[in-house]
């Protein structure tokens, strides 16, 4: 049994130390966590043994496609079948890097876009209250045109239920909208041609000032749809009730604005957040009260974090940082005690409409805390995100990024190496979304186009709205 698993069975027990509970010593080395999610990657994604012995003395070199399937027509497992690690080796070596192709364009900054769990459906959010859902297995034809209510500067974040009934919608705002997805209507005008219900995250004792303030900046459904978590712009975090319809929880989680949240795992005990304070954060649930502390912190970011993404397993997680980096971590590097210091940098440095200090690039925080560093890719101008690569298909053995200069980068997730960039657009991309199940990444970007990138690619030719354009590269 781990020790943060010891430690969690303590607190259920009532023996934690009060506040907070989580390994504050982790026994074994860097090199060791390093060594254990290279582990976990390759069990996911690599060939079965007997597929990948070398010739002895000879570099090992990745086994073909061409010898799985020889290996598996021979049964020379004995299994007669591809593992999913099988199916993972094979699928992973394509990446989707071919394009772009247009999927469609609005005179509006694209800020959010993802596929559905099943890759049936994909939502696109816009900046003049424009939220388009596609139908995927249809050629890519608009299930459902929504027009945002109550709209505050963009659409900052969109998340579907797991069941795909219903859209929920935040803004600089405290008020989250909820659509029915599944309702005949193809446009929902919001309180026109449908009711969009309002969500108030707002809680008792706010004054008008506070209300007025308060911004979502994220928000995700839980693994069950009972809940939403968000992320707001008065250094908090929120947990909601769908059921109740009001809010469970405000955790004040940092010292300024909290960008991301996402739940760790399907339990929905523990949540990550990354914040302006540069800290990522990580709370459980079941072991604090409304004013509980932190399960832990984790340090290495020398400037705000834009977006956080969990690789699901409650352990591991990657976030974007405006410090023009990637991190990956591991929570049993966490500390409830991680000294907070200010970013070294230029002070007067600001990532919306300036370039990251040439030199600041070169400076690592003292107290990193991070697995792995990814460089490459601009955070620049909005907040970035960036992912893991889909498990089905994958095996998480990537993450990608989208970029201020309007590109899409892939890193290989243990080596660190850039593996693929693709470029076709002309402003940032702001968001981005790997298929779970085939070789295709969609791109969005403040340029307003939503573009499609894939393996081998489509066989027709590319239309004029289609093809790639030239641009000039911006410098970082």
């Amino acid at each position: 049994m781990s020790s943060f698993r010891k430690n969690v069975d303590a607190c259920n027990d009532g023996n934690a130390p009060k506040g907070y509970c989580a390994s504050q010593d982790y026994s074994e080395g860097s090199d060791y966590l390093v060594h254990d999610i290279a582990q976990h990657t390759n069990l996911r994604s690599g060939p079965h043994e007997l597929l990948s012995r070398g010739v002895l003395g000879k570099r090992k070199l990745p086994v073909s496609p061409v010898k799985m399937l020889v290996g598996r027509e021979g049964n020379c497992t004995g299994r007669g079948r591809f593992s999913s690690a099988d199916g993972c080796h094979v699928l992973s070596r394509y990446l989707p890097v071919n394009g772009p192709r247009w999927v469609d364009r609005l005179q509006s900054r694209a800020y959010v876009s993802q596929f559905s769990a099943d890759g049936s459906l994909f939502v696109a959010g816009f900046q003049k209250s424009h939220i388009r859902i596609y139908d995927v297995d249809k050629g890519w034809k608009v299930q459902k045109n929504i027009l945002a209510k109550s709209l505050r500067w963009t659409i900052t974040d969109t998340s579907l239920s797991p069941d795909q009934r219903f859209l929920v919608y935040s803004s600089l705002s405290p008020v989250v909208h909820i659509v029915n997805v599944r309702s005949a209507a193809s446009e929902s005008i919001a309180n026109i041609t449908e009711i969009h219900d309002g969500l108030d995250f707002s809680v008792d004792g706010y004054n008008d000032d506070d209300y007025d303030a308060l911004g979502i900046f994220s928000v995700k459904f839980s693994t069950d749809g009972k809940e939403l978590v968000a992320a707001s712009s008065d250094n908090s975090i929120y947990v909601y009730d769908l059921e109740s319809k009001r809010p469970s929880l405000r955790i004040p989680a940092h010292r300024s604005d909290v960008n991301t949240v996402c739940f760790a795992d399907e339990t929905g005990h523990l949540l990550f957040s990354g914040s302006d304070d540069h800290l990522c954060k990580v709370w459980d649930r079941r072991c604090f009260g409304t004013r509980g502390k932190a399960a832990g912190v984790l340090i290495g970011h020398l400037e705000g974090i834009t977006f956080i993404d969990s690789r699901g397993d409650g352990r591991y997680f990657i976030s974007n940082g405006k410090d023009q980096t990637t991190k990956l971590w591991d929570i049993r590097k966490m500390s409830s005690k991680t000294p907070y210091t200010r970013s070294p940098r230029d002070s007067d440095f600001d990532y919306r409409w300036m370039d990251y200090p040439t030199h600041a690039r070169a400076l690592k925080h003292p107290h990193d805390q991070s697995l792995a560093t990814y460089r490459g890719h601009n955070v620049l101008r909005t907040l970035i995100r960036c992912y893991f690569s889909p498990a089905y298909s994958t095996g998480q053995k990537y993450i990608y990024t989208g970029s201020s200069d309007g590109s899409l980068y892939i890193y290989d997730l243990v080596t660190r190496a850039q593996v693929a960039s693709c470029h076709g657009h002309e402003k940032p991309v702001r968001d981005c979304s790997w298929h779970p199940l085939y070789p295709m990444i969609i791109t969005s970007s403040w340029d307003g186009v939503i573009a499609r990138w894939e393996f081998p690619g489509s066989e027709e030719e590319p239309s004029e709205a289609g093809g790639r354009r030239k641009r000039k590269r911006k410098k970082a």
